[in-house]
C-alpha cells in the first residue's frame, strides 16, 4: 500500500479487496472535517459486535453470477450492530455489481463481518464487506467497473464498490459515502451501485466517533459489524 501523503495518495483506501494487497504502511493523520450543519447524526445505540466468522466461504470465478436482468431497482437492508442501513440498488446502471451483491447476501457472506475502515479527512467513507476484518478479504472472484462517475464526484449516501488497482478486482468490499467526497478517477474510478435511503444518520454517527487512535484513516473508534444483508426485489418496478 502506498503511503498516503495527499488526496491522490488516498486511492489505497478503496483498493483493499484483493488478498495480499498492502504492506502495512502507516496511515495518514489529519484533522476531522468540519461538521455539516445540514447533516443528521443519530444517537448511537450499538450492540457488542460478534467475533468475525472463523471460516469464510470461498468461491471461484465460475461462481460469479450473470449480470442482473430482473427489476431495475432492488432494495437491501444492511443490518449492523449500530442499526439498519437501507439502500436502493441501481440494477440498471450496475447489473453485474447488483447481481454479485445479491448473490453474496443470499449466501450470508457478510454475516458477522466488521466494517474495518473509516476515513474522516479528505474523503469520507465507511468501508465494509470483508468477513476477515483485515481489509484484504475477497469472495474469490472479481469483475469490472460499472457506473463510475467521470468527474469523481460521490455524493453523501452513495454506495460503491472498493477494489484494488486492478479494474477487474471488484468483489465483496463496498463503502458508504457519509459526506460528499471527490475520489480519484485514475484507473476508472469506483462502481456506484446504489444509494442510502434510510440510515445514513447511523453511518454519520459512527463517523462522528472518529478513528481508533485519533487518526483520519483506520478502524472506526466505534466498532460496527454487519449482522446480515437482506435483499428485496420489487418486480413491479
Amino acid at each position: 500500500m502506498s503511503p498516503r501523503t495527499g488526496l491522490a495518495a488516498l486511492l489505497p483506501l478503496l483498493v483493499l479487496v484483493a488478498a495480499g494487497c498492502g504492506d502495512g504502511s502507516s496511515r495518514q493523520e489529519g484533522p476531522d472535517p468540519a461538521p455539516d450543519p445540514g447533516a443528521t447524526v443519530a444517537a448511537l445505540d450499538c450492540a457488542e459486535p460478534p467475533a468475525p466468522p472463523a471460516e469464510v466461504a470461498a468461491f471461484g470465478q465460475d461462481d460469479l453470477p450473470d449480470p442482473w436482468s430482473g427489476a431495475d431497482q432492488v432494495d437491501a437492508t444492511i443490518r449492523t450492530t449500530c442499526g439498519d442501513v437501507v439502500v436502493e440498488l441501481a440494477a440498471a446502471q450496475a447489473p453485474q455489481t447488483v447481481a454479485s451483491f445479491t448473490f453474496l447476501a443470499e449466501q450470508g457472506w457478510w454475516e458477522d463481518s466488521p466494517c474495518h475502515r473509516l476515513t474522516t479527512s479528505g474523503i469520507f467513507v465507511l468501508q465494509c464487506g470483508d468477513p476477515t476484518g483485515t481489509g484484504r478479504g475477497n469472495p474469490g472472484y472479481g469483475y469490472g467497473i460499472e457506473n463510475a462517475p467521470a468527474d469523481g464526484t460521490y455524493p453523501a449516501g452513495t454506495l460503491a464498490m472498493a477494489r484494488t488497482q486492478d479494474p477487474q478486482s471488484n468483489g465483496g468490499q463496498f463503502f458508504v459515502v457519509w459526506e460528499d467526497s471527490q475520489l480519484p478517477t485514475q484507473g476508472g474510478g469506483y462502481s456506484i451501485f446504489g444509494r442510502v435511503t434510510e440510515g445514513l444518520d447511523v453511518v454519520r454517527a459512527i463517523a462522528a466517533q472518529g478513528v481508533q487512535g485519533g487518526a483520519a484513516d483506520g478502524a472506526p473508534a466505534q466498532p460496527v459489524s454487519i449482522l446480515e444483508v437482506e435483499v428485496e426485489v420489487d418486480e413491479g418496478r
